[in-house]
């Protein structure tokens, strides 16, 4: 029977499967996805966006809290600066889990784990505002270029072609 094991333990002594989680850990949160089996994704997902929840307050019992788990000083300051806020308005499933198929060598089931926020691709209301202001600003700026350009340069235009003539 299966009562009261919620913890996968991946083959690993306790000491093992800590470390290993506290670096995959720091390399989701410095490259924002990572590519593993689909056990140890579901793994650190568990282990991950509760500190990730934690990151969304700054302040020192926050950063100590983090910093127990992760033992990384550039990962925890990555986290509190950049993806915290950016997670602030979330209330929760920071991580998204998806299956890219078998491993070639030992035919392990794969999966790629990433921070939500940060995929443009899946974001489409972030992609939208940045394509809206780029072309606002674009045409703004072409429209004023568009109507200085014909009144400066009519005028070296038909100073030349006035010279051309009288030569």
């Amino acid at each position: 029977m299966r009562h009261g094991k919620k913890i996968n333990h991946l083959g690993r002594t306790a000491s093992h499967r800590s470390a290993m989680l506290s670096n995959m850990a720091c390399s989701l949160i410095e490259h924002k996805r990572i590519n593993t089996t689909v056990a140890k994704a579901k793994a650190l997902r568990v282990y991950v966006e509760p500190l990730l929840t934690k990151a969304k307050e700054d302040n020192t019992h926050n950063r100590r809290i983090v910093f127990s788990h992760l033992q990384n000083k550039e990962t925890v300051s990555e986290l509190f600066r950049t993806v915290g806020p950016k997670i602030a308005e979330r209330n929760g499933g920071y991580c998204r889990i998806i299956k890219t198929g078998f491993r070639l060598g030992d035919g392990a089931d794969t999966a790629m784990i990433e921070l939500v926020d940060f995929n443009e691709i899946y974001n489409p209301k972030e992609a939208e505002k940045k394509t809206t202001r780029r072309s606002r600003r674009s045409t703004a700026k072409k429209t004023e270029a568009v109507a200085e350009t014909p009144a400066t340069e009519e005028t070296p235009a038909t100073e030349s072609t006035d010279e051309n003539t009288a030569e």
